[in-house]
């Protein structure tokens, strides 16, 4: 039996978590949970750790530093069937001004559902591609991958860029050729899911990456998607 002051009771609470994690319940008296929790916080440092030196490491490197607008990227833009918002065009526009600037890019765009955040991507992605640089967008999901895939497979069709995706809807044959021409260069854009966080994928030029819907990444997702290359533009 465990006694425990009645004043703080309201600290006891229902265990909340995912269902295929169930946690093992320590014996009063025994030192799980002291081992638990000590095993817990070093992790967190360990974490720290990697974040700090992943972000020195960015600070310290030099990023390629993307020209002005070509004649293509300027018939690019115009093909976009809609008219863009003021801020969709300041958000176009300051991701541009970072590329163009040897410090890698770190930068957030935020915006509600149909506001055109996909648009700056786009734009940031044919930058990218008119330079022979390749562009990696990571999605949270199997559905947003293929729409993106369609999204963009359409807006590149009539310039020379190779989109290609990953997921598991797409056959394994078919990954293995994606992957073979992202470590060649012959896939200029890929999009997928976790499965390109996989050791074995590897980049010829990545110059780009995007994160799409990036609350749904875990901090040790987006730090291992940051490592992939330190100096490229997010």
């Amino acid at each position: 039996i465990l006694h425990l002051p009645l004043n703080e009771s309201h600290l006891i609470s229902r265990y909340v978590g995912l269902k295929k994690f169930r946690p093992t319940l320590g014996k009063v008296g025994s030192n799980r949970w002291e081992k638990t929790r000590r095993q817990a916080e070093e992790a967190t440092l360990d974490l720290a750790a990697r974040l700090l030196k992943n972000q020195a490491e960015r600070d310290s490197e030099t990023g390629h530093a993307f020209p002005p607008d070509s004649n293509w990227q300027r018939e690019f833009e115009a093909a976009f069937p809609y008219k863009e918002t003021k801020d969709q065009l300041l958000a176009i526009e300051a991701a541009k001004q970072d590329m163009g600037k040897t410090q890698p890019m770190d930068r957030l765009i935020c915006g509600d559902v149909g506001f055109g955040k996909t648009e700056v991507a786009l734009r940031a992605a044919f930058v990218t591609a008119m330079e022979g640089k390749q562009t990696a967008i990571v999605v949270p999901t199997t559905l947003l991958a293929r729409q993106h895939y369609q999204v963009f497979a359409q807006r590149f069709a009539d310039f020379p860029v190779e989109v290609a995706q990953i997921s598991r809807l797409v056959p394994a044959a078919t990954i293995k050729k994606v992957k073979a021409g992202l470590d060649s260069g012959t896939v200029d854009i890929v999009i997928g899911t976790h499965a390109l966080l996989a050791k074995d994928l590897r980049f010829d030029r990545l110059g780009l990456l995007i994160v799409d819907e990036e609350q749904h990444f875990g901090v040790a997702h987006k730090e291992r998607l940051k490592s992939l290359k330190t100096n490229v533009h997010v």
